[in-house]
């Protein structure tokens, strides 16, 4: 079995630093948005996506990108911490699965620096993540890629995740998904995208991993 795991919102709780990096960008750039807007709504979508609808303008969109990373790259990274439980998770599966990998939205090189930041790269064979010009940020295009790259039949596989990003991946891939509760997409979202499971805690992810 291959293991999936979404980073954002599955295994670390990113709230305040993406929260915080959004409103720097749209700061800094005099951008108000509606107080209806739910920006927790924008934690596990592409960043481009995010933007080009809080923004004005595909320009505007590309100059609150290149804010955001400003301060992410500095200070949001950290803005963070692991879900209770997750590292338990991870030491369950040992030499019970082939391997498991990170497979993100977010950037590669911020997301290699998460997993290390928390002590947890030991237990991923690679992080796959988007690249910063916004190719690979679609979660069926990122895993094509990794199930290529890697030469993994999707039958063998499991992708875990808190939004129908990753459910909706998975599906247009033939592999099997596990939607989490513990994220920022709610379970009617998870259900409507065909999540094939749905787990409502880190320390019980083995054994839907392995039903």
């Amino acid at each position: 079995m291959y293991v999936f795991f979404d980073l954002d919102g599955t295994l670390t709780d990113p709230k305040e630093g993406i929260l915080g990096c959004i409103k720097f960008a749209l700061s800094s750039l005099n951008v108000g948005i509606d107080e209806d807007v739910e920006l927790e709504t924008f934690i596990g979508p592409p960043l481009r996506d995010t933007f080009r609808h809080l923004c004005e303008n595909d320009i505007l969109a590309e100059k609150a990108v290149s804010l955001y990373r400003e301060r992410f790259s500095s200070i949001g990274l950290y803005e963070n911490h692991l879900y209770d439980g997750i590292k338990e998770c991870l030491e369950s599966l040992v030499g019970k699965v082939r391997s498991n990998y990170v497979v993100t939205s977010k950037p590669t090189g911020f997301s290699e620096r998460i997993v290390e930041h928390f002590n947890i790269s030991d237990h991923f064979e690679v992080v796959y993540g988007s690249n910063l010009d916004g190719s690979l940020g679609d979660k069926t295009e990122l895993l094509a890629h990794v199930l290529s790259s890697e030469g993994i039949n999707p039958e063998d596989s499991v992708m875990i995740g808190d939004r129908k990003y990753d459910v909706i991946g998975a599906r247009n891939h033939g592999i099997r998904s596990i939607g989490v509760l513990w994220g920022y997409g709610s379970e009617l979202e998870l259900r409507e995208a065909g999540a094939d499971s749905i787990c409502e805690n880190p320390l019980h992810l083995h054994d839907h991993i392995f039903t």
